[in-house]
């Protein structure tokens, strides 16, 4: 299964945002704004395992989203989850996007994220 497309159109569908891709360095990385205030509610990367948990280098689909630090607390130790990369670790977690996390969980996860980010 293709978990990046599937997260990109549930977003589209959802919340009416597209992808922005603004690193030429990386152009698989992008992020998903609010219209309204344009502040960043996910990320959905491409990393390095070694960077989020995982023992191997090989590449992982992740996405990062905004979380109450309780909660991000409380997941970052579960299987699929990780410390946000490259972000806040104590406002945002990684999910990885490996199947490891089930999709409605995510999608739940992203209604928090954008809701916490200014979601109308």
């Amino acid at each position: 299964m293709d978990f990046r497309k599937s997260i990109t159109q549930y977003i589209y569908d959802t919340y009416g945002t597209s992808a922005e891709y603004p690193w030429a360095s990386s152009p698989e990385n992008g992020i998903f704004r609010h219209r309204h205030n344009r502040k960043w509610y996910a990320a959905l990367l491409r990393v390095s395992g070694n960077k989020v948990g995982l023992e191997s280098e090989e590449p992982v689909d992740v996405i990062n989203l905004k979380c109450e630090p309780d909660m991000v607390y409380t997941l970052s130790v579960q299987p699929g989850f990780a410390p946000a990369y490259h972000m806040n670790k104590k406002h945002w977690l990684t999910v990885r996007l490996d199947g490891s996390v089930p999709e409605e969980m995510i999608y739940r996860l992203i209604g928090i994220s954008y809701e916490l980010t200014g979601g109308r």
